[in-house]
């Protein structure tokens, strides 16, 4: 759990893909470090992919579950 806490490109993108599968504008991005900024954006545009192909709600988290153990 402390390790998970502790990778912060990881966390960037998971929040990066929830702001994308939320419908949130890429401006949103909060980082300033540029690892993080990919990593979050890279999630943000994973997370709209999953948007336009209607993967919401539960079905959008089980792909993010899914790209994460890959």
């Amino acid at each position: 759990m402390k390790r998970h806490k502790r990778d912060m490109n990881q966390r960037a993108y998971q929040r990066g893909y929830h702001a994308g599968l939320c419908g949130k504008d890429r401006e949103a991005c909060p980082h300033e470090n540029m690892a993080q900024r990919e990593q979050w954006l890279g999630g943000w545009l994973e997370g709209r992919d999953a948007q336009w192909s209607a993967m919401t709600g539960i079905s959008g988290l089980s792909e993010l579950s899914r790209v994460e153990s890959a």
